[in-house]
């Protein structure tokens, strides 16, 4: 039992992708066993997250993390030592109690959260498999199709367009490591047209390493340069299109009108344009295509368009929401942040209840990420078909060179999810 037995637990503040501080938490069992995992960070946040704990203050400009770290040594740690690592569901119902509130916001989300994580890393070190395989077991088979941002907007980048991801999904390749070969290969095309129509700056990058070209402010201008460079490279009938919309963030509470391109419109107006856009493009997943409070929005946009519609400010990966949604018929897919409901406990089970209901599972990314590939891990455990992790810059590609490593191990068994990527069974 020492092998799996928590001996230490401790946390300490680091940094994420974007020069601000996160927690990371280290496990270690009695037998020497050590598993270590970072908590990624959004900027882009639903109203309902789990709550992030930051310390305010001068230092870090007020994101600094030393009292989640503080939580994390001396309230967490000390209530799990002696504990099965292997244990995790009573691990974090363990930690959920010690919070005591509804959004976890005594402890942190992210104290927590890098606990979970950490413990459940551990446990798959103690029994010596691969996370993915922990976690998923001996069915964890499907490599996921990446969601590439190639163009960014909204928070995630200084440029004029309003939606936040202008993404390609190459669901025609033959395995997932082609998928990543296909995607890059038009992401350098994708800046040498930019470059040609823009000048040298479209080739600064956004929060997740996509161009951020100035002066374009329309999604389609967007969408057909992005056309542009897989029909360029003959890679037509290989890809999708897919956008991330953000749009509680074009929303404004007081008018109840949304912002795009400058003009104030109804969500009437805005599904409509939405309309126009499957219809003239070959857009195959939309997310948050509405502000986060439009169940009914949502519901007509999912009946109307007959094409994924992801909900992540919509369902903040909460079991609740998630449910009120399915009832509602409100969007056809979650997208997946531990971060933001708290436990991977809570994460699975919100997926599970979607993929039983008939809805698509996106794991995610936050814009904050680090180096930590967990997420990588769990888009293969619970065959999730998708996952959206950026483009470029070191934190994305550790990612994607971890599910290298996971095709390379699972052999023949490996199954790229491809054009069935909301429903890959």
């Amino acid at each position: 039992m020492e092998r799996f037995e928590i001996k230490e637990i401790k946390a300490r503040e680091v940094l994420d992708c974007r020069g601000n501080p996160t927690v990371e938490v280290e496990v270690l069992t009695k037998a020497g066993v050590l598993g270590r995992a970072s908590v990624p960070s959004g900027r882009s946040t639903g109203t309902h997250e789990a709550f992030e704990l930051r310390d305010g203050g001068k230092r870090y400009h007020g994101k600094g993390v030393l009292k989640a770290v503080k939580n994390v040594n001396e309230i967490i740690a000390p209530a799990l030592r002696g504990k099965d690592v292997t244990k995790q569901r009573e691990i974090d119902e363990l930690m959920i109690k010690l919070d005591g509130t509804e959004n976890k916001s005594k402890l942190g989300a992210n104290a927590i959260a890098g606990v979970s994580l950490a413990v459940a890393k551990t446990a798959a070190n103690a029994l010596r498999v691969p996370l993915y395989r922990y976690i998923g077991g001996i069915n964890a088979h499907i490599l996921p199709v990446p969601v590439l941002d190639l163009i960014e907007g909204g928070k995630l980048a200084a440029t004029n367009l309003d939606f936040q991801e202008h993404q390609v999904m190459p669901v025609g390749a033959r395995s997932f490591s082609d998928a990543i070969r296909m995607g890059l290969e038009v992401y350098h095309e994708l800046g040498k047209i930019l470059v040609e129509k823009y000048g040298k700056h479209s080739l600064n990058v956004g929060v997740e390493g996509g161009y951020t070209p100035p002066r374009m402010n329309d999604p389609r201008e967007a969408l057909e340069l992005e056309l542009k460079a897989i029909e360029e490279l003959g890679y037509k009938n290989e890809f999708v299109l897919s956008l991330d919309c953000a749009a509680t963030h074009l929303y404004n509470r007081h008018t109840g009108k949304y912002t795009l391109m400058g003009k104030e419109i109804t969500r009437e107006e805005l599904i409509d344009f939405y309309e126009d856009l499957v219809s003239t493009y070959p857009i195959k997943s939309i997310e948050d295509p509405l502000e986060e409070e439009d169940f009914e929005g949502f519901a007509e946009l999912t009946k109307t368009l007959n094409i994924q519609i992801v909900g992540d400010d919509l369902f903040v990966t909460n079991i609740r929401r998630l449910r009120k949604g399915i009832e509602m018929k409100a969007a056809n897919a979650l997208l997946l942040k531990v971060n933001q409901v708290g436990t991977l406990s809570e994460a699975l089970d919100a997926a599970e209840l979607a993929f039983r209901n008939g809805y698509g599972v996106q794991v995610s990314e936050r814009s904050g990420q680090t180096e930590d590939t967990w997420l990588a891990d769990l888009s293969v455990a619970i065959n999730a078909g998708q996952i959206k992790t950026g483009v470029t810059r070191s934190e994305r590609t550790a990612q994607y060179n971890q599910l290298f490593r996971i095709e390379e191990e699972l052999g023949s068994r490996a199954k790229y999810a491809g054009k069935n990527f909301r429903q890959p069974f």
